[in-house]
């Protein structure tokens, strides 16, 4: 793995300008650091339109992971009905499905990091983990995406000289690295529970297939009320795991901050179903049924996932914390008969 670093190597590190550390490298000049709203694209490419509907004249295409200036939003007449909302971009529209919102904050890095682990966001739209062996050196591996969660183990020499943090993937067992400026260390108060003095009865959750929303009730009274995705239907071999959301009585099961969600690979294959770090999972069905933040798609209220219920990541942070069992920040999971869940 990277170069451990001292503390003299580290402070000396950190002297240095943040945009000299592993960033302006990968994004070049494409958008400046504060340029408005912004998005990446989530899928191998989307078309950019000349009006604020799929039948109109295609101009363009942008492509995986470009990052897009977005100028205004529009709610479309043409639809489609389940998400109206395109984009204003350079010379024509581009549907909202397929992009994500993303911010560029470099962060100040950790000079030390819990034993246990230190549980942090990625706040620049993309980070490009890399994996060292001694026979190949540095290799690049996944790409982490703005708003993913992991655990950060300790901090190395990445292989431009700089700090970068050495981060855990649970499902793989194995450590990977990617630039420390990248990351944001979530505090504990980001967690801290919901509502905890209402009786474990009195809170329900009633997800709704046909009508892709999802509720939570408080003593009755409606406290969460969104748009998400379920899993799309489809026809699996005997024996395989059905992508329908399955329907039923439920009770949350675990909850993880982090999960690595996909085929378990490792790979730098950007067209890989390799999701590391999926934040805020809360499963509550078999075959890792759950609900868990989004950062490759805004296509809420349409059938999206492989099984799980897609969030927009803030509306599965606030699950998160309101559900039972309670989490505490240095938790990897959470195991324990927990709020109720209806699947209709």
């Amino acid at each position: 793995m990277g170069q451990r670093l001292s503390r003299r190597d580290f402070l000396k590190l950190c002297g240095l300008n943040a945009t000299s550390l592993g960033f302006q490298s990968m994004f070049g000049n494409q958008v400046e650091l504060d340029s408005g709203v912004l998005a990446r694209v989530a899928v191998r490419s989307v078309s950019i339109y000349d009006q604020p509907w799929d039948k109109s004249t295609v101009l363009y295409q942008r492509f995986r992971d470009e990052i897009i200036n977005l100028y205004y939003e529009v709610v479309s007449d043409h639809g489609p009905i389940y998400n109206p909302v395109w984009f204003r971009v350079w010379r024509g529209y581009v549907h909202s499905a397929h992009l994500q919102k993303v911010k560029f904050k470099l962060n100040t890095v950790l000079s030390n990091v819990p034993k246990t682990g230190q549980l942090a966001q990625v706040t620049v739209p993309i980070s490009q983990a890399m994996c060292y062996s001694v026979y190949n050196g540095w290799e690049p591996v996944y790409r982490l995406y703005y708003e993913s969660n992991h655990w950060v183990m300790g901090v190395d020499v990445g292989p431009d000289g700089q700090p970068w943090y050495r981060i855990r993937d649970e499902l793989l067992d194995i450590n990977y690295h990617a630039p420390a400026v990248h990351f944001r260390p979530i505090q504990p108060e980001e967690i801290t529970p919901i509502s905890p003095d209402v009786p474990f009865s009195q809170k329900r959750i009633d997800v709704f297939l046909g009508r892709q929303e999802l509720t939570a009730y408080e003593n009755e009274r409606v406290v969460l009320h969104t748009k998400i995705s379920t899993g799309v239907p489809s026809v699996v071999p005997p024996g395989a795991i059905p992508t329908k959301t399955p329907t039923g009585r439920f009770n949350v099961q675990v909850k993880m901050p982090s999960k690595h969600m996909g085929d378990g690979n490792l790979t730098s294959d950007t067209n890989a179903y390799e999701l590391p770090g999926v934040p805020w999972v809360t499963f509550f069905a078999q075959h890792g049924v759950a609900f868990h933040g989004t950062y490759w798609h805004m296509n809420f209220g349409t059938v999206m996932s492989h099984g799980c219920v897609n969030m927009h990541t803030d509306d599965a942070l606030w699950l998160y914390r309101w559900t039972v069992p309670v989490i505490q920040i240095e938790d990897w999971d959470k195991r324990g008969y927990g709020t109720q869940v209806t699947v209709h």
